[in-house]
């Protein structure tokens, strides 16, 4: 079976805030709180969880505003609950509840029963992305119309975190002397991080089969920071160092990090029609006694490097078409798609099989 890929040029994704009168809440991302603030485009879409992305793109198309771009609102869902539905997990201090942050006061205005299940609910991703595209593509035009200096996007950011009321009290952002810079740094970080959801775009997987889902899954994660010691079968989650390991710079970046190291994403990829273990090492022992030559690579089998033997494996990538790979490569990097040649070194290629 031959599964063609190609690059989806369309896309983004979103987040969600927690306006009532003022306070949201708001995950800081320290790595992307150090980045530079950038300008974002349109277009591509990686990142994002599989169940979010046509939620992202329709709320965008159906805005119609140019600012308001899928990356946009992925950056800002990311920032208000990485993505999180569970009410453990997307409830937060003031009350918001769901992956967009709804205050029940907020989401009386803007929600609607956009997926069709006959309730409207902050909880369900479709009902929520959708009214987080609604409020943001009303402040988008508010900003607009407002007269106030500024990047239009930074000004309805701002009037989703603290209100409009707020900007029309300081005349643009509120300034990082109020509310401690709560949305001070709210705004400069969303825009910060839209790069992160940007293209080359998610890949689009024709084809089924176990290995074209998996395959398709992680897809659904390019973009993801890679955390040694994070990610698993539920998704992306802080890591942790050991020597050696989780470090940049000599300083530990993967404790601080959420995301996927290399043999989470493969795991998470198959959960749960297959239950691989945890480790590379431990995923090619469940796997090796299906091995597969170079010349015969389908589209989700498994990769592996090796300092020696299968007892020393230290990496696996998914094998992409195309003499390509899609893999968590090291910490600072993201989950990407490159040539199987480059992905590690070519010496230390041990071999490949087929879960």
């Amino acid at each position: 079976m031959r599964v063609l890929i190609k690059a989806v040029t369309a896309g983004l994704a979103l987040l969600v805030l927690t306006v009532t009168g003022l306070l949201a809440m708001v995950l800081v991302d320290h790595a992307a709180e150090a980045t530079e603030v950038s300008g974002g485009g349109g277009g591509a879409l990686r990142g994002v969880p599989e169940e979010f992305r046509p939620w992202i793109l329709k709320a965008a198309e159906e805005c119609g505003e140019p600012e308001l771009t899928p990356a946009l609102l992925a950056a800002q869902l990311y920032q208000e609950s990485k993505f999180k539905t569970s009410r453990e997990e997307a409830t937060s201090y003031a009350g918001a509840e769901g992956p967009a942050q709804f205050m029940p006061g907020t989401w009386a205005t803007w929600g609607r029963d956009a997926d069709g299940n006959g309730e409207a609910s902050p909880w369900d991703i479709g009902d929520a992305v959708m009214a987080q595209g609604r409020m943001m593509c009303s402040l988008v035009r508010q900003a607009r119309s407002s007269g106030h200096p500024g990047d239009v996007r930074a000004l309805a950011l701002a009037g989703y975190n603290a209100g409009w009321g707020r900007v029309e009290q300081f005349g643009g952002v509120p300034p990082r002397s109020f509310a401690n810079g709560q949305t001070y740094h709210y705004v400069r970080t969303i825009l910060s991080t839209m790069k992160r959801f940007e293209g080359p775009g998610l890949l689009q997987v024709e084809g089924s089969g176990s290995g074209a889902d998996a395959l398709r899954k992680a897809a659904g994660r390019l973009g993801t920071p890679y955390a040694y010691g994070g990610g698993g079968p539920r998704g992306p989650s802080l890591g942790f160092c050991e020597p050696g390991a989780g470090y940049r710079n000599g300083t530990c970046v993967a404790d601080d990090t959420v995301g996927f190291d290399c043999s989470s994403l493969v795991q998470y990829a198959y959960w749960p029609g297959l239950k691989l273990p945890r480790t590379a090492a431990a995923q090619y022992g469940a796997t090796s006694d299906r091995a597969v030559s170079h010349q015969n690579l389908e589209p989700g089998d498994l990769l592996f490097w090796s300092h020696g033997g299968s007892g020393a494996i230290y990496h696996v990538a998914l094998y992409a078409g195309d003499g390509n790979v899609l893999h968590a490569p090291r910490t600072g990097k993201t989950v990407e798609v490159v040539a199987l040649t480059d992905a590690m070194p070519g010496a230390d290629y041990y071999g490949a099989t087929r879960p």
